[in-house]
């Protein structure tokens, strides 16, 4: 084996064929707001 990859089939792939995807950040920050009612609460317990 050889210490560089193989990389012909990546040389042939066509972009062309893919699909245009639109991104939606799912799992958001939280506000200032949330983090510090969440501070209050482990505070107080």
């Amino acid at each position: 084996m050889s210490d560089k990859p193989d990389l012909s089939e990546v040389e042939k792939f066509d972009k062309s064929k893919l699909k245009k995807t639109n991104t939606e950040e799912k799992n958001t920050l939280p506000s200032k707001e949330t983090i510090q009612q969440e501070k209050e609460c482990v505070q107080t317990s």
